[in-house]
């Protein structure tokens, strides 16, 4: 990604406009998935949706994934647990990493609020390379996990 801050300001309306009128979450999840995977050029982008007892793999762009992660466990799980953006610029450095693919290197994760304040949702970002993402990441894709929560 060249300009961090101009590509999330593009893709931020394109985000808006995906989830404008739309109230069919996996529609929403899947395109913005596919607008997050396109703009960052991340390996692989998507969502784990809360459902009982654990986070379920949603929509997604990239290589087949985890289909099922407990709360605490993972970047995604530990995430969801401690209500909070996780930054790794190396997965093989973070305790408890589960590998669903050796190409990972780096990762995000950025927990999706309901209206109560319960985190409904992941939205997870990987890269195959070392320290791919940064604060700039962060700020921004807390900003887009904001505009499309009311819309899962």
């Amino acid at each position: 990604m060249k300009d961090k801050e101009s590509t999330y300001r593009t893709l931020a309306a394109q985000v808006k406009a995906l989830c404008a009128g739309e109230d069919y979450p996996v529609s929403v999840m899947a395109n913005v998935a596919a607008a997050i995977y396109e703009a960052t050029g991340a390996w692989w982008a998507g969502f784990y949706v809360w459902r009982g007892d654990a986070l379920r793999l949603g929509p997604f762009q990239g290589p087949v994934a985890c289909t099922r992660i407990e709360a605490g466990r993972g970047v995604c799980g530990t995430a969801y647990a401690k209500r909070q953006t996780i930054v790794v610029p190396d997965v093989e450095q973070f305790p408890g990493h589960i590998a669903c693919s050796s190409r990972s290197r780096s990762e995000i994760v950025v927990p999706i609020f309901d209206n109560d304040g319960s985190v409904k949702a992941v939205l997870d970002l990987d890269s195959d390379r070392l320290a791919a993402f940064d604060d700039t990441d962060a700020r921004h894709l807390e900003h887009i996990a904001a505009l499309i929560a009311p819309h899962i």
